[in-house]
């Protein structure tokens, strides 16, 4: 192999770390932005809930419906942060179980 064919093959494997570093990068940053829209996500979701119940405790005049609607509310709140729970574990579970760089 002559020493154009050696520079040729060290600058395609430069090439190759290049773009695994930057799809490692690029990797991260979605994981950041998903991360930062469902935390988002799930804020918003609560200021609606306490925001209903809010607006079913100061609007609703009857005892029993207003029971009801906050008991059907607080199921719907038990119901996501299971769900919430759910998706956390899986999302652990599943970026941990990513080699890291330096384990390449």
């Amino acid at each position: 192999m002559n020493d154009e064919q050696k520079w040729s093959e060290i600058s395609g494997d430069i090439a190759n770390v290049a773009k695994k570093i930057k799809s490692r990068i690029d990797e991260e940053d979605l994981v950041e932005d998903l991360k930062d829209t469902f935390k988002n996500t799930i804020e918003s979701t609560s200021q609606l809930i306490t925001n209903i119940l809010h607006t079913v405790e100061s609007t609703v005049t009857d005892e029993e419906i207003k029971k009801e609607t906050k008991e059907i509310v607080n199921n719907v709140n038990a119901e996501l942060k299971n769900l919430l729970n759910q998706t956390r574990n899986k999302f652990s579970e599943s970026h941990n179980s990513k080699p890291n760089v330096e384990e390449e």
